[in-house]
C-alpha cells in the first residue's frame, strides 16, 4: 500500500507533521513499545507465573486484548488526525467537552511518566559509565542505595545527588533536542538509529550469556512449564497486565503516532508487526536475562529459585552489576546491558513526551518546536527537583505504581466503554481500519474491545485499588502514599477536568473525518481499492 499526500491544512494552520513512510512509523512504534519493561519486567513475570506455560495466556492476551486495543488507538488517532485531546474531542461530536477530558487524562498520565522515566534512563546512563571500571565494587546493593542514590527516608528533600543530577540533565537536553527537531527529523531518525543498535547490542549480549556456565539451568528455570499455573486466574491477569503495559497503549502514544500517518496508510498490517516485534524482543530479553541468572546461580552454588532481585530496579541495578563483576569480560557485558537499557528507555521516553508536546501544541496553536521546548523545559525542572534528590528513588517507585496500575488501566477502561458503548463508534472505527488496511478486522474486534478488554481491565483496576488501600505499598507510611501515590491520581484527574476549560487558539471542530461514514453508496471494499491506489 502506497502512502500519498494528506489533505491541505486548514487556513492559518501549520501543515501537519508526518512520518516519511510506513517503515519510519513502524520503527518509531516499535521503539516506543520496546522499553525498560521488556528487559526488566517480562522475564520475572513469566518466571513467577508458570514459566513456559505462561506463554499460553501471554499469547491469548496479546491476541484478544493487546492487538485489539492497539488497533483502537490507531483508528482513533488516524481517523481524527490529532493528539489524544484533539482526537477524542472530534470523536465525541456533541459531547466533545467530555471526550476531550479523556484525552487530557491520558496526556496527564504521560506527563507524570515522563518525569520519572527520565530518571531511570539517567541511572542506566550512569551505570553504563560505571561498567568500564566496575565502580559498584563487591556490594552493588549498598552502592546503589548508599553511594550512588544516597537514599533517605520517605519524605521530600532538596538534597540533590550530583551523580544523578548531571546524567538526568543530559537526558533531558537530548530529549528536548529530539522533540524540537520534529516527527520526521527527530523521533523517526532516533528510532531508525537506536532500534537497530539496540537489537544488535542485545543479540550480542544474549549470545554471550548462552555460553556462560549455568546458562542452561537458567533457561530451564524460565521455560520449564508449570501447567498447573494455567488454572490460576492471577496468572491470566498477569499475562494481560504484561501485554497491556508493554505495548504503549491507552495513554495517548499510539493515538498521537497514528495521527502523523498520511491519510491513506495501512494501519492493521504495521500494527501486527509492532505487536509481534515487541513480544519477540520480550522473549529475547527473557532468554538473555535468565541465561545470565543461571550463571549467577551457578557461581553462588544455589538454585535459580533462591536468587533475589529478579525484576525491576533490583534486577537491573543490583543483580546484574553483581553478575557483571563475576563473569569473564564483565565490563563489556555491562556496557552492552546498560547501553541497551539507555537506548530502549530513550526511544520510549520521547514517545511519552511527544504525547504531551503534541497536545499542548494543538491546544495553544504553538509550533512543534515551541511546544517541545516549553513542555521539555517545564518537565525537566520538575523531574530534576523530584527525582535527583535523596528521596527520588522512593518517589519514583510510588508514582510509577499509581500512574501505571491505576492511571493507565483506568484510562483503558474509560476509553473502551466510551467508544463502544456510550458513543457507539465501534462500527465506524472498524470501517476506518478496513477502508485503509490490508488486514481486515471483523465484528469480533468490536466485541473484544468493548466487552472482553474492559471486563478484564476493570477487574485488574479494582483488585489493585483494593490492595493498595488495604495493604499499602512497600511498607511506606500511609501519609507518603497518600501524597505521592493518590496525589498523582488527583493531579491526573484535575488536569483532565481543568484543561478542557481553556479556549482553543484554533478550533479543532472544523474537521471532516475521512473516509466518510456511513459510506454513501460505497462499500468498504471499494474504499479499500481506492486506498491502495
Amino acid at each position: 500500500m502506497t502512502d500519498v499526500k494528506s489533505e491541505p491544512p486548514a487556513a492559518g494552520a501549520q501543515p501537519r507533521e508526518e512520518w516519511t513512510g510506513q517503515v519510519g512509523f513502524i520503527l518509531a512504534a516499535i521503539g516506543s513499545a520496546v522499553g525498560l519493561g521488556n528487559i526488566w519486567r517480562f522475564p520475572g513475570v513469566a518466571y513467577e507465573n508458570g514459566g513456559g506455560a505462561f506463554l499460553i495466556p501471554y499469547l491469548v492476551a496479546l491476541i484478544t486484548a493487546g492487538i485489539p486495543i492497539l488497533f483502537l488507538d490507531y483508528a482513533i488517532g488516524h481517523r481524527f488526525r490529532g493528539s489524544a485531546p484533539t482526537a477524542f474531542r472530534r470523536l465525541g461530536g456533541r459531547a466533545r467537552r467530555w471526550t476531550e477530558s479523556l484525552g487530557w487524562f491520558q496526556v496527564a498520565i504521560a506527563f507524570v511518566i515522563g518525569l520519572y522515566y527520565t530518571a531511570v534512563i539517567a541511572w542506566a546512563l550512569s551505570y553504563f559509565v560505571f561498567s568500564f571500571d566496575l565502580r559498584w565494587g563487591d556490594d552493588p546493593a549498598g552502592f546503589l542505595t548508599g553511594e550512588y542514590l544516597q537514599v533517605a527516608d520517605p519524605g521530600f528533600s532538596l538534597d540533590f545527588v550530583p551523580g544523578v543530577l548531571l546524567p538526568l540533565a543530559l537526558v533531558w537536553v537530548a530529549a528536548i533536542v529530539v522533540l524540537a527537531l520534529g516527527v520526521a527529523k527527530g523521533l523517526q531518525r532516533v528510532n531508525v538509529v537506536f532500534l537497530p543498535l539496540l537489537v544488535v547490542a542485545f543479540m550480542i549480549l544474549v549470545v554471550r550469556a548462552l555460553f556462560l556456565d549455568g546458562a542452561a539451568e537458567g533457561l530451564n528455570a524460565l521455560f520449564t512449564p508449570n501447567w498447573a499455573a494455567l488454572g490460576d486466574p492471577n496468572v491470566w491477569i498477569a499475562a494481560y497486565s504484561q501485554i497491556f503495559f508493554s505495548l504503549s497503549i491507552a495513554f495517548g502514544i499510539m493515538i498521537t503516532y497514528a495521527s502523523y500517518r498520511k491519510r491513506r496508510s495501512n494501519l492493521t498490517g504495521p500494527g501486527l508487526v509492532v505487536a509481534f516485534a515487541n513480544s519477540s524482543f520480550e522473549i529475547l530479553a527473557g532468554i538473555g536475562v535468565f541465561a545470565t541468572l543461571g550463571f549467577f546461580a551457578y557461581q553462588q552454588n544455589v538454585a535459580v529459585s533462591e536468587l533475589e532481585g529478579l525484576t525491576g530496579v533490583g534486577l537491573s541495578f543490583i543483580t546484574f552489576p553483581a553478575i557483571v563483576s563475576e563473569m569473564p569480560g564483565g565490563p563489556i557485558f555491562g556496557i552492552l546491558f546498560f547501553g541497551s537499557l539507555v537506548m530502549a528507555g530513550f526511544t520510549s521516553l520521547i514517545s511519552v513526551l511527544q504525547v504531551v508536546s503534541a497536545a499542548v501544541q494543538e491546544k495553544f496553536a504553538l509550533t512543534p518546536r515551541g511546544a517541545a521546548v516549553g513542555v521539555g523545559v517545564v518537565s525537566a525542572i520538575l523531574s530534576i527537583l523530584l527525582f535527583s534528590t535523596t528521596t527520588g528513588l522512593l518517589a519514583l517507585d510510588v508514582a510509577d505504581q499509581w500512574a501505571n496500575n491505576i492511571g493507565i488501566v483506568a484510562s483503558a477502561v474509560l476509553a473502551t466503554i466510551l467508544v463502544v458503548w456510550v458513543l457507539r463508534k465501534g462500527p465506524e472505527l472498524r470501517y476506518h481500519l478496513n477502508a485503509v488496511s490490508t488486514f481486515q478486522v471483523g465484528r469480533i474486534w468490536v466485541l473484544l474491545v468493548g466487552v472482553l478488554a474492559p471486563v478484564i481491565l476493570a477487574y485488574m483496576l479494582i483488585q489493585r485499588i483494593v490492595t493498595l488501600i488495604v495493604d499499602g505499598y512497600a511498607d511506606m507510611p500511609a501519609w507518603y502514599l497518600g501524597v505521592v501515590g493518590w496525589g498523582t491520581i488527583a493531579f491526573i484527574v484535575v488536569a483532565a477536568i481543568v484543561l478542557p476549560m481553556f479556549r482553543w487558539r484554533r478550533s479543532p471542530d472544523d474537521f471532516a473525518a475521512w473516509p466518510p461514514y456511513p459510506p454513501s453508496g460505497e462499500k468498504p471494499a471499494t474504499a479499500r481499492k481506492g486506498a491502495a491506489s
